[in-house]
Parts: C-alpha cells; structure tokens; sequence
C-alpha cells in the first residue's frame, strides 16, 4: 500500500497566517494527503481551528522583535536548533511540498525543505511580503500572492492566487447587494486588534455629523475592543444612533451581505472577505503596519472603484462623514462599488493554491 502525499505547512501565530494555511489544510485532507503544521509554541496556540486530522508539529523559532538583550542575543541558536530539528524530522517522513505562510515561525520548515531541495513555495497575505518571506522569496519554487500586485524582489515571479475565505464567507460570495435608499441601512464597522482605537474614535463623530434624514435611516454594527467599547456605545446612544458595539462580531460574513456600506482597517482577510462578498467600502489603512502593506492591500478594491481610502494622517469625522454621504446619497454609485468589488475578489483562491501544490508535487516526484 502506498504511503498518502505529505504536506507540511510552516505558519506564525498570527489569524492572517494561520488562516489561509488552515483553508490548504482542509482542502489537502480532502484530496487524500496526510498533513503536518510547522509551527512553534505560539503559533500551536492559534492552530485550534486546524481539523484534528493535521498532526501539529512544534518546533523552537524566534524573532528579533521580541525581548531583552539576551533573549535577542538568543535568537540565531533557537532558530538553528528548529531547522535541525526539521530536518531530522523531514528525513524521517519525506514531505511531497512545503508551504511557508509567513511569520518567524514558519522559518525553520522552509529552511530545512531548501537545504534538502523539497519542493516548496511561500504564500503571502499582503501586498508587500512580510520580513520572513521576503528572505525566501529567492529560494522557493513559488510564491504565491494573496494580494495582487504584490510587491516582489527583483527576478522573483508571483503567482496571483488570492487570499483563501472561509466557508460561511463563500456561501455569501456575490451575494445580491441592496442599494442604499429611504430605508434601514446597514453600516458595518471593522477594525483588527491592532489599531482599531483611531475608528473608534472617528468614526462615531462622522457618522454623527451625517445629514438628518440619511441618519434616521442608518443602522450601525460596529466592531470596538473591550476597552473602547463602552464610550462607544454610549456616544452612539447620546446621539440617537441605532448601534450595536461589540468586541467581536461571530457572524461578519452575514453582516457584511447585509451592509450597505463598510467602514474597515485593510487587513489582508478584511479585503479578501469584502471582495468575495462584494460591497462598496472606506479602507483606512494602519499607518503602522510593517511595510505599510495595508495601502498595499487597499490598491486592488480602490483600483477597481469599489472602495475609498483615507489615509490614517487625513482621518477626521468631516472628511468621513462627506463620504458616508456621497455613497449612501447615490445608490447607482453604491451598486458599481459593489460590483466592482466581486471583479478583484478570489472566491477560488484555495482551489488556485491546491493545484499550485499539486503542481510542484508532480515537478519533485519527477525530479
């Protein structure tokens, strides 16, 4: 009996890593390959969503952003000992591919699957490769790109495969989009963890300051952190506004078909879900976010109009609120962003990941 294909997936801690590293996983298995995921301590801890099917390999990695002087000083020897260790590992049960996800994590699976020559690739969330990609990119069979363009060195080619969504966002892909009207409008707000303080501290203003009659009828679904939320909350209740603030919304891809319009930060999976889904948007980019690759990430919707970006530096509730206006006021505009929106989405970006794999399998069997 022949021994199933073997993928190992190398992927940080972090959901915008582990995400699209889950979705290959789950497509794998369903192909009948067996699956491993490469990660260290931290990132086992964000693997819960992983089907019990992938065995969860932990290997010692670290970063330079972390810690004191001697933690730093430590880095180089914990690396080393994760890609001997792979190694070791890999010798033992030969991997078919290797796929990096990005993240410090990630280093010591594609560094050993480069010093025994595997097949391997990398696949990139944003719209400029993160620190650890960008050190591989030169030394992998492909590099897959979840946000197109991406920005790639010099002699390096990308392949435009898009950002894997999870289920409950494909089921609602293209969903029929309602355009604004005299009638309850949904306005959906979403930041990540990092930096979604300036929103909330904008946004309830601008939406404040929104004509009488485009108020009454807008309903408000903004997602805040715990610390945040209630003057969130209350300013919205100070000023007659329907809203719903909470730390994190369960059902975002319900909302976002439901919305007329969505206010986000331009996270890789915020962008990849709007686009899927198709919705007319206002990004505002996290102005510190490595490479500025949130602006990065905002080209494609912006590029296609179905989306408005604000930089952080220009953020205030007039400006905002005039938006708001202008999209909400004109349901002919809306219905184009919406549209445009679906013509930059990827709904098949895990199938386009799947034959890349399947590709660079047959490339190392006939090697």
């Amino acid at each position: 009996m022949s021994r199933a294909p073997l993928l190992i997936i190398a992927a940080g801690g972090t959901g915008g890593h582990m995400f699209p590293a889950q979705a290959l996983a789950e497509a794998m298995l369903a192909r009948g390959w067996r699956v491993k995921l490469s990660t260290d301590a931290r990132g086992a801890r964000y693997a819960g969503g992983f089907p019990d099917a992938v065995q969860i390999e932990e290997i010692s990695s670290a970063t330079f952003a972390r810690g004191g002087a001697l933690a730093k000083a430590a880095v180089p020897f914990r690396i080393a000992g994760g890609v001997l260790s792979s190694v070791f590992k890999m010798l033992r049960d030969k991997p078919d591919v290797v796929v990096g996800f990005g993240g410090y994590p990630s280093i010591p699976a594609i560094a050993a699957a480069t010093l025994l020559r595997r097949p391997r690739m990398i696949h990139e969330q944003n719209g400029v490769l993160g620190r650890v990609n960008q050190r591989f990119a030169a030394h992998v069979d492909a590099v897959a790109c979840g946000t197109w363009p991406t920005t790639l060195p010099e002699g390096v080619e990308g392949v435009d495969t898009g950002n894997p969504v999870r289920a409950a966002v494909l089921d609602r892909a293209g969903a029929p989009y309602i355009p604004p009207g005299d009638y309850p409008m949904s306005l959906l707000v979403i930041g990540g963890s990092q930096g979604a303080r300036i929103l909330s501290d904008v946004v309830p203003q601008a939406i404040a300051q929104l004509p009488a009659d485009l108020l009454r009828n807008v309903r408000v679904a903004h997602q805040a952190r715990d610390e945040d939320g209630q003057r969130v909350a209350q300013f919205y209740a100070d000023h007659g506004i329907d809203a719903d603030v909470q730390p994190f919304f369960a059902d975002i891809p319900n909302r976002l078909s439901e919305a007329q319009l969505v206010i986000s930060r331009s996270g890789a999976s915020s962008v990849a879900d709007i686009s899927v889904i198709g919705r007319p948007a206002v990004l505002v980019p996290f102005a510190a976010a490595t490479g500025d690759h949130q602006t990065a990430n905002a080209r494609g919707l912006v590029g296609a109009d179905a989306a408005i970006m604000i930089p952080e530096s220009r953020l205030e509730p007039g400006t905002l609120s005039e938006h708001i206006t202008a999209i909400l006021t004109n349901p002919e505009a809306a219905v184009q962003m919406a549209h445009g929106a679906l013509t930059v989405g990827r709904p098949d970006a895990t199938y386009r990941l799947v034959e890349l794999v399947s590709q660079l399998a047959q490339k190392g069997q006939a090697a």
